[in-house]
């Protein structure tokens, strides 16, 4: 059978690029290294070439696809309109309509226009915030807001440029003074004794804090971004035209790509930050070779990073992306580093690196025991693999060896919690739809110009045939939607969360760039993420746009938002196909259904769910906010009565008692932080409602079945 890579990066709106790092990029400097427009040359056809070849719906090239990328490229690198003032944009708009020919003719003038207008705008923001944070603030001006900045008119001037800074700055502070406040009435109730800040204490406190954050920020970006940084944002802006999950990534975002996808890599298992005062160690993963040696702890300052036996090299001023590789390297070999302890001594540190996981990428399971029947529940994070070494974990194989451990504590059913599950693997899902089934097909895969192909489950063993209920949200995406639409077709097991899972039904490839240009002088190229396939139900149904909808449907805050790959412009269409053989379960789930329906109508949780879900329908086009510090205050007290009313939802608690299985209680002695992290997990389910339900579910779904096997019923069909 021939196997298929697919990956996905969660998001709503491409939050982790577009929004995530656009909302960076609003405030700092990146720093220029010297610009090699050859190389961008090269990758801006090699893109080009790639995705008209190999991308499952190719577009056109046109002026309309330069107007889009123009619109989107600008939003990117300035979304909330505070750099660029009109007259930069009546400058780039004479390019508004060709991109398009510029990509043809590796041109670079459009990006270096806007790069260097970036950078020159950006160092004069600092002139514009400093000065603006230098004196009070005066909330008695009534005066208001709109922070619609999609549709809000770029600055006509660098005076007005600075008023929409004033603005912005002031509508943060009113919101950290009120939020000060609010906690200064609380230490005076809890202590009579106590004497609260005066106001204008207060107020200098916000401005101080803002300016330190704002300075942070900027010198970071300063020393961490590069031109090449700013050059793969407007790539992306190009590439994405094509569908939202085609992506460029430079080679530090692909080897972090390809950390996420599997939950490991090879190096000493510290997480680093960087601080004002050099690099600090912020985590030690458990389990890593710097956690067993106890030396190193977090709150130390990396000072010099040596390889063996070579002189080390003081990392002062050094960005953190090149002194994480420093430290990281082949399993087996020896990193030294000279840290500064938190008492003030200097220490020398020696570290076999290792093999190292992280542990938050990986399934984990947990027993429950409602009315004197025990249920399993095993959460799967994402369908994870690594493509460079089958023999380590996947998701496949560590799902099979918790149901093991699950069967042998004799549970009565089993609950798959794939929420928030953004994918991975389409290889391993189709691996693991075919632990609860007999043998059949799982999914099938059409590409451009081609028959639909069916992958099947080609193993007649079934290593759990018990009661199934699997949990989706609104961001269970690609192959989550692969294992609950197959789950539901055959009838396996009930599909209960959301209305519908995140609509992402494309099959991606990653292309390494640097496979098409042989003595390469540019260095590493990166690689393309495009979509070569469109995946569909067995049924013969795609989960492109619509995505897989529960049978039992649950209230959630984002119920009346239209949301997932509808919302996104350049997504492909729906459509279907001719469905594949297959034969699904003979049995009834109608009353389950309804008998959790009138529990979720009766819950008065679930009834303040739903109201908190209109409350945020309600005000998602509420852009206009006060800068009077009474007015706003009114605003706010409306909003915290919603919001105290909304809190009982948090407080909520199913009283159930979540534990770990025995061989990884027997892990807890040494692993201190391993069982912190299962605590909190099972304390955040005792406070999930969602939870709560699917128990009822599975509990009335183990009574339908009176424990009869459901794969008999399926292969007797």
């Amino acid at each position: 059978m021939k196997r298929i890579v697919e990956f996905m990066k969660r998001n709503y709106k491409i939050i982790l690029l577009v929004t995530a790092l656009s909302a960076i990029l609003w405030s700092f400097i990146p720093n220029q290294k010297k610009e090699d427009p050859e190389k961008d040359k090269l990758l801006l056809d090699l893109l080009t070439m790639v995705l008209e070849r190999a991308h499952y719906s190719p577009v056109a090239i046109d002026d309309a696809f330069s107007k889009k990328v123009y619109k989107k490229y600008l939003e990117n690198i300035d979304p909330t309109k505070r750099f660029f003032i009109q007259s930069d944009i009546d400058d780039f708009s004479k390019y508004e309509s060709s991109i398009d020919d510029m990509i043809r003719d590796k041109n670079l003038i459009f990006f270096n226009l806007t790069n260097d207008r970036l950078l020159k705008r950006m160092k004069e923001s600092r002139d514009i915030y400093a000065e603006v944070l230098s004196k009070p603030f005066d909330f008695n001006i009534k005066e208001n807001i709109n922070v619609d900045y999609e549709n809000l008119p770029y600055s006509k001037s660098k005076s007005d440029l600075k008023d929409r800074w004033r603005k912005q700055l002031k509508l943060s502070a009113l919101s950290s003074i009120t939020d000060k406040q609010k906690l200064e009435a609380d230490k005076k109730k809890d202590d009579p004794k106590y004497v609260e800040k005066s106001f204008a204490t207060i107020e200098k406190e916000v401005r101080e804090s803002s300016l330190k954050s704002l300075n942070e920020y900027f010198d970071f970006i300063e020393k961490e971004l590069e031109r090449d940084d700013w050059f793969a944002i407007y790539l992306n802006s190009i590439v994405e035209r094509f569908d939202p999950h085609t992506f460029y990534f430079s080679p530090d975002d692909k080897e972090k790509f390809d950390v996420s996808m599997s939950g490991t890599f090879q190096g000493i298992g510290a997480r680093l930050q960087k601080k004002e005062t050099g690099v600090e160690v912020s985590e030690l993963i458990s389990g890593g070779p710097a956690w067993r040696g106890k030396e190193l702890e977090a709150g130390d300052l990396i000072l010099k990073v040596g390889q063996g036996k070579e002189e080390p090299l003081d990392i002062a001023g050094m960005r953190l992306d090149d002194v994480v590789k420093k430290i990281k390297g082949p399993k087996g070999t020896e990193v030294r580093l000279t840290v500064k302890k938190v008492d003030g001594t200097i220490k020398v540190i020696t570290i076999i690196r290792d093999e190292v996981e992280t542990e938050e990428t990986f399934a984990k399971s947990s027993i429950v025991n409602k009315d004197g029947k025990k249920y399993g529940i095993i959460y799967l994070p994402k369908f994870y693999i690594s493509f460079e070494n089958k023999e380590n974990r996947d998701a496949f194989k560590d799902v099979a060896a918790e149901i093991e451990k699950l069967k042998a504590q004799n549970i009565d059913g089993l609950i798959m919690d794939l929420r928030d599950n953004g994918g991975g693997s389409l290889e391993t899902v189709v691996k693991m739809v075919g632990l609860f089934i007999p043998e059949g097909p799982v999914v099938q895969v059409k590409a451009p110009g081609r028959d639909p192909e069916i992958l099947p489950d080609p193993d007649k063993r079934v290593q759990y045939d018990g009661p199934l209920v699997v949990m989706i949200n609104n961001f269970s995406a690609s192959a989550s939607e692969i294992f609950a639409a197959a789950i539901q077709d055959y009838k396996r097991g009930i599909i209960v969360g959301s209305k519908h899972s995140y609509g992402k039904g494309t099959v991606q490839n990653m292309v390494d760039l640097n496979n098409f240009i042989r003595g390469n002088s540019f260095g590493d190229l990166g690689a393309l993420k495009t979509t070569i396939q469109k995946f569909y139900r067995i049924n013969g149904g795609s989960t492109q746009r619509e995505g897989v909808k529960s049978d039992i449907v649950f209230p959630d805050r984002f119920a009346y938002l239209d949301m997932g790959e509808r919302d996104e412009e350049s997504a492909l269409p729906w459509d279907k196909i001719a469905p594949a053989k297959y034969q699904s379960i003979n049995i009834n789930y109608d009353n389950i259904i309804a008998n959790s329906k009138k529990r979720i109508a009766a819950n008065p949780t679930f009834k303040l769910i739903d109201e908190n879900a209109k409350w945020i329908f309600e005000r998602k086009d509420e852009n206009d906010f006060s800068l009077n510090l009474n007015d706003f205050n009114k605003e706010i007290s409306v909003a915290d009565a919603k919001i105290k009313k909304f809190k009982a939802i948090s407080e909520y608690n199913n009283k159930y008692v979540f534990n770990s299985l025995p061989d990884e209680t027997a892990l807890f002695e040494k692993d201190t932080l391993l069982k912190q992290k299962r605590e909190r997990w099972h304390e955040d389910m005792q406070k999930d409602i969602y939870i709560a339900e699917t128990l009822n579910v599975i509990d009335d779904l183990k009574a339908l079945t009176k424990g009869k096997s459901l794969t008999q019923k399926l292969s007797m069909n």
